[in-house]
């Protein structure tokens, strides 16, 4: 029978057919790419013509091909809609991923044919992109450890196939926990909470065969019911459930998890010749070094925390006009930020909510696209991963630009978070190839036949994630290595946090920002509060995501720690950590850092782009129209669609002329004073 995930897929600008895929045809599948992937390696390696930048560079970016296909879809499925046969796949996938990497990054003739052809890179006539491909090609090889021998060569093989178990391991264990806890609430237990978080609430219940309502660990429910509930009882559980994700019980634990990456990783830094492991990761990001990106959190951590301290003292006030005799904890501080905002800037999230529907969000987004960079959105009726996720094709004129997928609500087998991922890099290696990326959001999802209400947070992140999908779709090169968002950890926000500055304008929200019973357009008064409350509560999420970057680089700087958590607090406490906030990701439910590479010792990335960020919208006031066409086209040019074919830094001065400075982030979260 025919694998519809190896077969030629038919289906609408080349998407999966995701109507046929069946979990029983991952296992085959991953063989079949796995096993031409090899074959492709040997033809390179052992090929006798001298090795040049087309038979060996250019025949690597094809290597991997089937392999990649099968598991695009494989990866996507399993964190948007998992299952226990998925997540024992993945189990099982993992390490022989990881084992298959070494396989080919420490094979000797491979690795000799690449170094020949850099040796001979300044007589080859290669391309600017050619070079750059080929830069990143050895050094991938180099920090695999292609130039060890001996029992460390084979150290580093296994010591890189336990990462990728423990890192599926950690996020799986989380996922668990976040999927299992529950907390019903009683009639007489929804005081202060709005209709659309008792409506929220029933939903939760009802997708788990539950009568009433429920309280999950889902971000977009729990967040409003820390925020309205005047029940600190059950705020208190909710939110200690919250915090304590990855800790819930002996079988789900990730705290000797993470111990034992932390030991792993240092030892993998050791055998490639480096100091610690912040100092190996950080060596090809724009920030250089631990001491750089240290420098950046302090310099921002100071101002913040002392905002956070001044507003916990206003916080407390209200906790003790309200009768109660205790210290301001986390679980009040959402409480009563909400009630000082309410007051200070008039400003309160049901009234703020009906004008941000879904749907008119997305619209604003694509707006914004279309205005900045000529594109436009098509809706394609195709089977998709899930029910509620939805495509549209993406075009420039007449012409085809990919494909972007959107799937925006909350459901039990999804992960937590929101993150925006491919299903196929845009290339022109031989035939040019479009993008089709995916935004992953987590809403909440209405009942049915009402709207989907966002937050003014909710729809920064649906802004946010749809930066990072345009970084794919706007992609323009030649070799799928270098495409999109293929690039440094601390510059990859950029795009993503500079789009986020769009839906804050007059000209976004006085379209946009519709009631959904009345189409009525959003006051000018209240758009006018709201953007003036946009550096609300400013020390506090400023203060709870430094603590966790700091944190995530000080677990990877020096020797790794035996205890992770008494490392965690020991530096809050060498910060000097307020009392009522905590990590927003602490060490055993903190996924970008432990269920893979990714953020791990680059948690800071978030703010090293938005130093970036914040000086790049300055390009577009400074000419006094956020939609300036000529910045707009530069922006495309050497940001999004530049991919990584030049340094990051390169890119961004071609587009702003210098880097710019941390007073910019100061200035733009309101710290500076």
């Amino acid at each position: 029978m025919t694998n519809p995930l190896t077969a030629p897929w038919d289906r609408p600008f080349g998407l999966p057919p995701f109507d046929l895929i069946e979990d029983s045809h991952f296992a085959p599948a991953f063989e079949q790419g796995l096993e031409e992937a090899r074959a492709a390696y040997r033809a390179i390696a052992n090929n006798p013509e001298a090795p040049d930048f087309e038979n060996t560079i250019a025949a690597m970016e094809r290597a991997e091909t089937t392999l990649d296909k099968v598991l695009s879809v494989f990866f996507n499925l399993t964190s948007t809609d998992g299952n226990d046969t998925r997540r024992a796949l993945q189990r099982d996938f993992s390490p022989r991923l990881a084992a298959f990497s070494s396989e080919i990054m420490m094979n000797a003739d491979l690795f000799a044919r690449v170094e020949a052809v850099w040796q001979g890179r300044d007589t080859s006539g290669l391309t600017e992109e050619q070079q750059r491909v080929l830069l990143l090609t050895r050094r991938r090889f180099l920090r695999s450890g292609a130039q060890l021998t001996g029992a460390a060569r084979t150290r580093l093989a296994e010591v890189m196939q336990r990462l990728a178990t423990l890192g599926t391991m950690f996020s799986q264990n989380v996922q668990k926990d976040e999927e299992t806890w529950v907390m019903p609430l009683a009639d007489d237990e929804l005081d202060g909470l709005p209709p659309a978080v008792i409506s929220a609430a029933r939903g939760a219940a009802a997708e788990r065969g539950m009568e009433g309502q429920v309280i999950t660990l889902s971000r977009s429910l729990i967040v409003p019911f820390l925020q309205f509930s005047t029940r600190r009882d059950l705020r208190e559980k909710a939110f200690r459930a919250w915090a304590s994700r990855g800790e819930m019980s002996a079988e789900t634990a990730t705290a000797p998890i993470a111990a034992e990456i932390l030991s792993l990783r240092e030892e993998r830094a050791k055998l490639l010749g480096y100091k610690d492991f912040a100092h190996f990761k950080l060596e090809t990001e724009m920030a250089g070094d631990p001491d750089t990106v240290r420098d950046l959190l302090l310099a921002v951590w100071t101002p913040a925390k002392a905002q956070a301290e001044a507003d916990a003292g206003k916080l407390a006030a209200r906790l003790h006009a309200d009768g109660v005799n205790d210290t301001l904890k986390p679980w009040d501080w959402r409480h009563y930020a909400a009630q000082r905002q309410r007051e200070e800037h008039d400003i309160d999230e049901t009234e703020v909510k009906p004008y941000l529907e879904l749907d008119n969000m997305i619209a604003a987004a694509f707006d914004v696209a279309h205005r900045l960079f000529g594109l436009s959105f098509v809706p394609v009726e195709t089977p998709l991963h899930h029910p509620d996720a939805r495509a549209w094709e993406v075009r420039r004129g007449e012409a085809h630009v990919g494909v972007f997928i959107g799937d925006y609500f909350n459901r039990g087998p999804k992960r937590s978070g929101a993150w925006c991922s491919r299903l196929r890099d845009q290339h022109k290696l031989g035939e040019n190839v479009s993008a089709i990326v995916l935004n992953v959001c987590n809403f909440a999802k209405p009942g049915a036949g009402e709207p989907a209400l966002l937050t003014f947070d909710d729809a920064r992140t649906l802004f946010h994630e749809f930066g990072h999908a345009l970084h794919g779709l706007l992609s323009d090169v030649t070799y799928p290595s270098i495409s999109g968002t293929n690039v440094a950890r601390d510059f990859v926000e950029l795009p993503s946090q500079l789009y986020e500055h769009w839906l804050s304008t007059p000209e976004v929200l006085s379209t946009f920002a519709r009631h959904a019973e009345t189409d009525e357009p959003m006051p000018r008064d209240l758009a006018d509060r709201l953007l003036a409350a946009e550096n609300f509560d400013q020390g506090f999420a400023t203060v709870e995501y430094v603590a966790s970057a700091l944190v995530d680089l000080e677990l990877h700087s020096g020797p790794a720690p035996a205890d992770p958590m008494a490392a965690q607090a020991d530096t809050l406490a060498r910060l000097g950590m307020p009392g009522a906030i905590v990590m927003r990701h602490a060490t055993p439910h903190f996924l970008h850092v432990f269920s893979g590479d990714g953020y791990s010792a680059g948690y800071y990335s978030y703010m090293w782009s938005e130093v970036m960020d914040a000086d790049a919208f300055a390009a577009f006031t400074e000419k006094g129209d956020v939609f300036d066409a000529e910045t707009a086209a530069a922006l495309e040019r050497h940001i999004y669609g530049a991919g990584g074919r030049a340094e990051p830094e390169a890119l961004y001065t071609a587009f702003r002329g210098q880097m710019p400075s941390v007073d910019a982030l100061l200035r733009q979260r309101g710290l500076d004073a």
